[in-house]
């Protein structure tokens, strides 16, 4: 069993959080703190989000309203503070470090700001530096240099997101490489806004974890290839349904995934943005698609990069022991 994963006095289950984004982390609450002069009709306007380009500008906003380590760590509490509310005991969380870059910012200083903050929660914590792929893979290899400088202080993976169609993941491998040669391990968002070509890719350059990657379900080869080869789908049902890669709740292939026996993790995305917790989507997987709560959560532990060796494969249909409870939506 991984160490993280203890039961918590109270509750039903404990969580691990695996595909969180800091800056879509950040509650109005928290940018009105950081600048007095913003109104909450202002900020609640640049969280709007009925397309995946209006997430996308309004994600760019708020990264450009962070502009000192100690707005990091602030977010960083807030957010740690909140999982801990919900019973997370473990989060790998993405820094937006390409963004740190091209916006000119301190990247050395900013990490060591968020890390140091992490370490006064009681939220075991790690990190994931983050590259944008449309910035191209000269952009992409000094954050993955970063990251391998610093996997002894809580850096446990890198990490590439942006827009799929404008940063091809053939065009990282050699970036992958670098990385994995430095002892990180390595996720990659693709099958989000993409295809199915784009999480085939994704994998052809080395990726362990996928990042959405619900454009599989199109896909009965990609399906196969993910359950054979024990690759966890990082889900975040209402990001997709916020950002419109699914028509509707309804329309999301969570179940399709399931029932295929490809590995499953719940994750929140940028839980300010789409409004929502952990605990909310996994409210929404039991209520909606019928999709037990424990054989999940004990997948995120599973599939956490920091699990310890024995517990790093998943056991044969893990996905299907949880039943279906005829939930609707």
């Amino acid at each position: 069993m991984h160490r993280y994963y203890y039961k918590v006095p109270g509750t039903r289950y404990v969580k691990a959080e695996l595909h969180v984004h800091l800056e879509g982390s950040i509650e109005p609450e928290t940018l009105m703190a950081l600048d007095p002069s913003l109104s909450r009709e202002e900020i609640d306007a640049h969280y709007r989000c009925r397309s995946f380009e209006e997430f996308i500008q309004g994600y760019i906003w708020v990264n450009r309203k962070i502009e000192k380590p100690e707005h990091y760590a602030l977010a960083t509490r807030h957010l740690l503070e909140r999982l801990a509310e919900q019973d997370v005991t473990y989060a790998e969380i993405t820094l937006s470090a390409g963004m740190i870059l091209w916006k000119g910012q301190d990247l050395r200083a900013i990490y060591d700001a968020v890390w140091r903050e992490s370490q006064l929660s009681s939220v075991k914590t790690f990190w994931i530096p983050d590259a944008t792929r449309n910035l191209g893979p000269e952009a992409a290899m000094p954050v993955a240099k970063f990251a391998v400088d610093r996997r002894n202080d809580g850096v446990i993976a890198f990490g590439l997101g942006g827009d799929e169609a404008r940063g091809p993941a053939e065009w990282f491998r050699d970036v992958f490489a670098f990385a994995r040669d430095g002892g990180l391990h390595l996720v990659c968002h693709a099958g989000e806004t993409a295809g199915p070509e784009s999480i085939w890719a994704a994998l052809d350059i080395g990726a362990e974890r996928i990042g959405h990657g619900i454009a599989a379900a199109r896909d009965p080869a990609l399906l196969k290839k993910l359950r054979d080869s024990n690759v966890p789908l990082e889900v975040s049902i209402s990001s997709n349904v916020c950002t419109g890669v699914v028509a509707s709740l309804a329309d999301h292939p969570v179940r399709q995934l399931y029932d295929a026996g490809v590995p499953i993790v719940l994750n929140t995305d940028d839980p300010a943005f789409f409004h929502t917790t952990l605990t909310r989507e996994y409210e929404i997987a039991e209520r909606c698609f019928g999709l037990s709560p424990e054989p999940l959560t004990a997948a995120a532990f599973r599939y956490a990069f920091a699990a310890p060796a024995e517990t790093s494969g998943s056991p044969k249909n893990l996905c299907k022991s949880g039943g279906f409870h005829n939930g609707e939506c």
